[in-house]
């Protein structure tokens, strides 16, 4: 099993996270198949299971439908033996995702998870970038109301889900961790992930898989051998195939830094 520092944070992350969309939200997807959500018996099994393989790492959100209520219900009895991360600014409610990041919605967000969840503190908070990351981060409270949480002992760590490099860039200034899309066929934040983790700053990358178009073999090998990257957040409702991915995760050596 591999396990590596989440920057700053002095947790030990494992090299392999479980995204939880899957088990959540089958709507409006980027997936090239179509799924059924898990039933709940099944939802239980793979969310037990995972923790028993070694991953202790669980990255939900608002927006990923009932993920939020379903990890919560299976995983409070272990709670102590994960890091969990969740999001604001993103909602997914009637079949539609939208935006809002005034302060009274963050903030509504922040107590939903808190309760959905089942957890006095969530480990993470990210934003949950629309992509118009200068004005979420200048022209908005989003970045005081996640320190704020913070401060209340709400939120262990924050940071942001980003889209782009200008604002990935921006938050190196108050992130502890930030979540990057990174894989074979996009390396246009590979420096960017080194300066982070030269600054003590954890990287999450999301999307190494390219939403499940990679071969998952070679693109997790891809990802983890960065020196830069604590973490690999891979989906997926198949125990097998998870498993497959996790022996691949434990077995990567780490590039040296450039």
């Amino acid at each position: 099993m591999q396990y590596r520092p989440l920057g700053n944070t002095g947790f030990s992350i494992s090299a392999l996270g479980f995204g939880a969309f899957k088990i959540g939200r089958n709507q409006q997807i980027k997936y090239s198949q179509p799924y059924d959500l898990p039933d709940d018996n099944t939802t239980e099994r793979l969310l037990n299971s995972i923790l028993d393989l070694g991953i202790n790492h669980i990255d939900t959100a608002p927006a990923y439908g009932i993920s939020e209520e379903r990890v919560g219900q299976f995983l409070t009895h272990r709670r102590s033996e994960f890091l969990l991360s969740t999001k604001i600014g993103e909602t997914f409610e009637n079949g539609r995702s939208t935006y809002d990041f005034s302060r009274d919605s963050l903030e509504t967000s922040i107590e939903r998870s808190l309760c959905r969840l089942k957890t006095d503190v969530l480990d993470v908070v990210l934003i949950h970038s629309n992509q118009d990351e200068e004005e979420i981060l200048t022209q908005t409270d989003t970045i005081e109301v996640l320190q704020e949480a913070k401060q209340a002992g709400k939120i262990r760590w924050i940071g942001l889900s980003g889209k782009t490099q200008a604002g990935a860039e921006s938050a190196l200034a108050w992130a502890d961790v930030l979540m990057l899309e990174y894989h074979m066929e996009d390396r246009s934040h590979e420096s960017l992930i080194q300066e982070a983790s030269q600054q003590g700053i954890g990287v999450i990358v999301k999307k190494g898989l390219a939403s499940g178009h990679l071969p998952p073999e070679e693109a997790i090998s891809f990802v983890l051998s960065h020196s830069g990257v604590s973490n690999l957040v891979v989906g997926g409702l198949n125990l097998d195939h998870i498993q497959t991915n996790w022996q691949t995760a434990a077995s990567i050596p780490i590039r040296p830094a450039a």
